[in-house]
């Protein structure tokens, strides 16, 4: 994936872009006719007689321009629509924005632009601004199991992480579980810990594609995943899922937690190094944020420091 990065006075502005490798698919867009079809492909998906009433032309003027669009990878045919005994091929934009690079010089590296992370965290920071609240357990005993919290550090590594694409910090940026109320569940959330130490947690925690479970038989919990049908009970295992917000469908929740703390470090070590891989959504549901992953102490000082991805 390839992207066109703005300097603004109020920060970068990242677009995903098409980049165009062949010079011949300039002369594509040498006719005011084509921009003139671009323009109304930004507003919906069309067809070729659609844009034709529209900008008054020819039907086969517009049949010839868009099928060197097509060709050259600028517009792509989004489907196909039965109308009146006919076929209809409806196109739509492949990127909002195109890029032609004359020769690969004068470039310059930059760990200020990560644009594939910027997309993922979005819209928890928006407009390099935190745009989200991060509610972590309590250490003091509290809630149906007055149980105390130890994944406040958690914080800490999540803020040094989120330092790399946020201006401006407007505190508090985290609050604890005993002190949200009600308009801050409206928000973008970001919940660290599960619903034995977070009662924020555990209030949605039946939402979760991927969920915490007291079992009896064994007398402690267990992370069930309703995706692959299986159940996970070693201390390292994290979870990280993104859902709708269940207390406002407007916005979204991050969850990050595990079976204790070991298991948290190791969702936000997962988050921190490989929010590309989070991004692919599960093995078994593409379409859903959801993974499972095993911390890993690879240098043998004690610390987890690397994950596994086990779903």
């Amino acid at each position: 994936m390839e992207f066109l990065v703005e300097e603004t006075g109020k920060g970068q502005k990242i677009f995903n872009t098409l980049m165009i490798k062949d010079k011949k698919a300039l002369s594509a867009l040498s006719s005011d006719l084509s921009f003139k079809i671009l323009k109304e492909l930004t507003n919906s998906p069309q067809c070729a007689i659609d844009i034709a009433r529209k900008l008054k032309q020819h039907e086969q003027k517009i049949y010839y321009h868009i099928r060197r669009l097509e060709k050259y990878g600028f517009i792509k045919l989004e489907r196909v629509e039965e109308r009146v005994g006919a076929t209809a091929k409806i196109y739509s934009l492949t990127s909002p924005s195109i890029s032609f690079k004359i020769f690969d010089e004068d470039h310059y590296y930059s760990i200020k632009t990560k644009p594939l992370e910027t997309k993922f965290l979005s819209p928890f920071i928006q407009d390099a601004k935190l745009n989200s609240l991060i509610i972590v357990g309590s250490p003091d005993p509290h809630g149906k199991y007055k149980a105390s919290a130890s994944d406040g550090y958690s914080v800490i590594l999540l803020g040094t992480y989120f330092g790399q694409f946020i201006n401006k910090i407007n505190l508090p940026i985290y609050k604890l579980d005993t002190q949200v109320n009600e308009s801050d569940l409206k928000k973008n959330l970001i919940l660290v810990g599960g619903p034995k130490t977070n009662i924020i947690t555990q209030k949605i925690n039946e939402k979760l594609p991927i969920y915490f479970d007291y079992s009896e038989e064994i007398k402690d919990w267990t992370i069930i995943s309703t995706l692959s049908k299986k159940t996970y009970r070693e201390k390292e295992i994290g979870v990280i899922c993104r859902i709708k917000n269940p207390f406002n469908e407007e916005r979204e929740v991050l969850f990050l937690s595990g079976m204790g703390f070991r298991g948290t470090l190791s969702a936000t070590i997962a988050l921190i190094k490989h929010s590309t891989e989070i991004q692919s959504g599960n093995i078994n549901d593409s379409k859903s944020i959801a993974k499972v992953v095993k911390g890993v102490d690879e240098d043998s000082d004690g610390i987890i420091d690397e994950v596994e991805f086990l779903e």
